[in-house]
This record gives structure tokens, sequence and C-alpha cells, in this order.
């Protein structure tokens, strides 16, 4: 046999020496937790054959422990590129099998020069986190590997995509890489993200709490909004990140995957909103009147669902649409719904996506939990979110737009560059009875039949103060349309702002509250 051959062979058994991870028990036990293996997790993400594999052969740096030094291959995370619908990506995943994942000094080199990689490139970064945490017996090594993770995200943040896909164990300082990335991904069961484990709170402060009630999946999407997408099983999540990245560009500097276009498969667009303005009705039923073959992605679906936020297609274009949701809490804006409406219109904007918001809501919630919350702060980062908007942004008045509400919703005076109502909108300071109730109440208490004199004073400040044709009479609304010719109107609003140009006055950064 051959120099030659001999060297191949060493090649092949030492690949398979780590393709084995920590080794069959380990793989067994992870299997056991109903998790797939970190390479299984690459290979069913990307597109069959694509992967290509770096830093295989990395090891651990030396640990302080005599008992602790061994040689571990590829330092429990598995680094590369390949494609994901054929555009290319570039990907890591931790590995529990070895060494529980967790991260040292070489383990977090892996991911710096893989995400280095994708920020030169240009291409998404996905980071599959499982992982006990910091590899404790390399002391400040592991948390300076955290640092230099941060910095990247932060520096990546708007330039490319960044998508995280928690499928295991996520804590302490390894919670905010997730969180300084676009889009987080839970999975049923399996996912864990907290800061502080049950252990430490019950032995700190006493109360007991499991891992799954503290931070699983559910409560992430469903309390904290920490995630954007859940699944009840790896390969449903797995979906979710391909059909994320068909509405999502390569970068900020391209636009997103352009497809064939097609029309909306549901077409009652005219009698999905009620009569009668205090009933509710499923604002994504409108959206599915919208968009290319009524597809609707959307995102951040379990927390705050009085608002509506994800990706659709109009004309073959992928298109961001944020919504009041009047089925929930009448729509109101609120502190959790600011929070998810704003962070969705940035990471819009920077990606140059076009919005399209769908407006019914009463305005923001009242009431001392809200105030005491910060409904103020919250709720100046959608005002800030849209001004700062330089991606065309169109907005639809679909039925009430009340008080700072009506302004918040991407109104014509933040910037937006086309706004059409339907003709039953009622735009104003506050509801008309509401506002009948304050200017004339004495009128209507001193009236023989108060509640005539009311109902008829009801209608005349909907004719004076509220139709949308008194906004458009002002400039305020573009066009008066029928719900009918919503998909047209948004199709040309679409193409005529395709390329426009808005600059932003000179500066290093804004503040946008927190």
């Amino acid at each position: 046999m051959s120099s030659n051959q001999n060297k191949n062979r060493e090649l092949q058994k030492l690949r398979e020496q780590v393709k084995h991870g920590g080794g069959e028990q380990a793989l067994e036990k992870q299997m056991a937790l109903g998790k797939l293996s970190a390479r299984e997790r690459i290979i069913d993400i990307l597109d069959k054959d694509s992967f290509q594999e770096y830093d295989m052969f990395v090891q651990n740096s030396n640990a302080v422990f005599e008992d602790d030094r061994k040689e571990i291959f590829g330092d429990g995370v598995i680094t590369g590129t390949g494609t994901i619908n054929g555009m290319p990506v570039c990907i890591y995943a931790q590995d529990f099998t070895v060494a529980g994942g967790s991260l040292g000094m070489m383990h977090a080199k892996k991911i710096v020069k893989i995400m280095d990689r994708a920020l030169k490139m240009r291409v998404p970064l996905i980071g599959i986190n499982d992982s006990g945490g910091a590899r404790i017996q390399e002391g400040i090594n592991s948390l300076a590997g955290y640092g230099e993770i941060f910095y990247r995200n932060t520096m990546a943040s708007g330039i490319i995509p960044q998508i995280s896909v928690v499928l295991g164990p996520c804590a302490g300082g390894a919670v905010y890489s997730p969180a300084l990335t676009d889009f987080v991904f839970v999975v049923n069961k399996i996912s864990k993200m907290f800061i502080t484990g049950p252990e430490v709170i019950r032995t700190v402060l006493g109360e007991k709490i499991s891992a799954e009630d503290l931070g699983g999946a559910k409560i992430q999407s469903e309390i904290s909004g920490n995630a954007h997408f859940f699944a009840n099983s790896e390969l449903e999540c797995f979906e979710q990140v391909k059909k994320l990245l068909e509405y999502i560009p390569q970068n900020n500097s391209v636009k997103s995957l352009h497809k064939s276009p097609s029309l909306p498969k549901r077409t009652d667009i005219e009698n999905i909103i009620p009569s009668d303005p205090r009933e509710p009705y499923d604002v994504k039923h409108i959206i599915e009147c919208l968009t290319d073959n009524s597809e609707f992605l959307e995102v951040r679906k379990m927390f705050a669902p009085n608002a509506v936020i994800g990706f659709g297609r109009i004309n073959g274009d992928s298109v961001g649409f944020v919504a009041n949701q009047p089925a929930v809490m009448a729509g109101v804006l609120d502190v959790d719904s600011s929070d998810k409406v704003s962070a969705f219109v940035r990471f819009c904007d920077a990606f140059s996506i076009p919005i399209v918001t769908l407006v019914d809501l009463p305005g923001y919630l009242p009431g001392v939990d809200q105030e005491h919350a910060g409904v103020i702060r919250h709720g100046a980062k959608i005002l800030y979110a849209y001004s700062e908007a330089t991606v065309p942004t169109i907005t639809v008045i679909l039925r009430k737009a009340y008080g700072g509400g009506y302004i918040a919703m991407n109104s014509i005076h933040l910037g937006a560059d086309s706004v059409f109502a339907w003709p039953n909108a009622e735009i104003s300071v506050m509801g008309p009875e509401s506002a009948v109730n304050v200017i004339f109440r004495k009128e209507i208490m001193a009236a023989d039949n108060p509640e005539l004199i009311k109902q008829k004073k009801i209608e005349e400040y909907k004719k004076k103060f509220a139709s949308p044709y008194v906004a458009a009479g002002m400039g305020y609304v573009d066009a008066v349309i029928e719900p009918s010719e919503t998909r047209t109107m948004l199709e040309h609003a679409l193409k005529v702002s395709k390329n426009k140009k808005a600059n932003l006055p000179e500066k290093k950064h804004g503040l946008i509250p927190m």
C-alpha cells in the first residue's frame, strides 16, 4: 500500500472518529431525549449534500485540572457552509454529546471564525444552540469567547440575517447571542432559555420551578417574546427556517428572492369586516386576500397576539405585514405589541423589505399596569421605527384609527409613502361615542330623550370629524378605496416606490427609546 493511500485511510479514520461526536453512548442519550445529533441537524436543515465542514480537527485547549486533559476533536461544535433553497449560508451547531456542548476557547474560536466568514461573504448565519454553558475548567477564556461572539452578533446586525435555533439548553451568558440575532426558533419540550437556572433560583430565592416552566419553548414564545417561531418537532422547526429564508434576502445590499406572481386564493375581502365597529374579526383573513396564493408566514405568532406581523408576497415580491388584530383586545397597542411591531419594522427596513400596515385599533391600551410598565417608552418605539424607515411603507386604514394609535401605525405624518382608507374607516382623536360623551355631555343629559340626541350627535361627529373623506380632504389619506381595490392599489404603490431613495439626517446613530 502506498504512502498516499495510508494517509488517505488515516484521514478517513479521523473523520469517522470526529463524526461520532461524544460516542455511541452519548448519541443514544441524545436520541432518548427526543433530540437529533448536531450533525443530523445540519444535514436536515441544509439542502441535500450541500454541507462543507470546516475546522473538523480543532481540539480543545489545555484544561486547568489534570483529570480534564482529554482531547476533544471538534471541541463540541460543528461549523461550515451549505445551501438552503439553493442559496449559501454559514452554519454552526453545538454538539451536546461532546463535553455537553460547553463553550471553551477553541469552541468559541470556531464559532467566531464562521461568523466572520458569514459577514465577509455576506450570507445568512444560522446558529444551533445546544450547550451546557461555559466550560468552567477554562476559566476566563470561556467568558472571553462569549464576548467575542456577542461583539460579532452586533457588528453583523442589519448586514446579514442572523438566525438562532435553540435545540437544548441555552443558559447564563449564552442566551445573549440568540437575543442579539434577528430570529429565534424553539421546539416544544426541547428548547430551554434562561439566565439563571431553576437550581440557583431555588437556592437563592427559595422558589421552586422547573426548567420548562422557567424558560421552555412555550414560555419564550408566549410570555417573554424572546422566540419568534415555535415548533413541536425539530423537523418542523427546520421547515420554518427554510420558509423564512424564502422571504428575506442574503444581505442588506440585495433584494429578497422574487417568485412567479400569483393571485390570492381568498377573495372575500368585502365580507370579512362586520358592519358593527365593535365586533371583532381576524385580520389575517384580510392579509390572505392580499398576498400571492394567500400565503402568510406569521412571526411571533404566540406573543402579543393583539398585533400581527409576518411576511407575504405581492406580485412575486416579499413584503412585511404589520396589522392590528381586532380579534384580540380590539387590536390595541400595549407594551408588548409595541416592542413586537417596532422590532419587525426595523428588520424590514434594514433588509429593504417593503412594509404594508393594516390599521384597525382604538389606540393605546389605558390602565395603571400599562403606565407603570412603561407604555410611553415602549409605544414610542413604534413612532421611532416607522419615522426612521426608508423602505417603501404603505398603510391601509381598514376601520378604526383613533388617537395616538392612528399616528403610530405608519400615518402619513411619520413618513408613509401611501395611505389608503376604506369607506367605513373612522379617523379621529377618539371614538365618536366617547367624543360625543365629552363634548355634548350637558346637552345630552338635559334632553327629553338623551339616547336619541346622543345617537344623532354620534352620526354628526362621524360625518364632520371621523369620516375618511375629512382626512382625505386634508391630504392625510391619498385615496379612499373599496376593499376589493386594495390588492391592486398595493401592487401599484409598491411598483411606484420600488426605486425609492430617502436620506436620513447625517448622524452617528439615533437613540431609540429602550
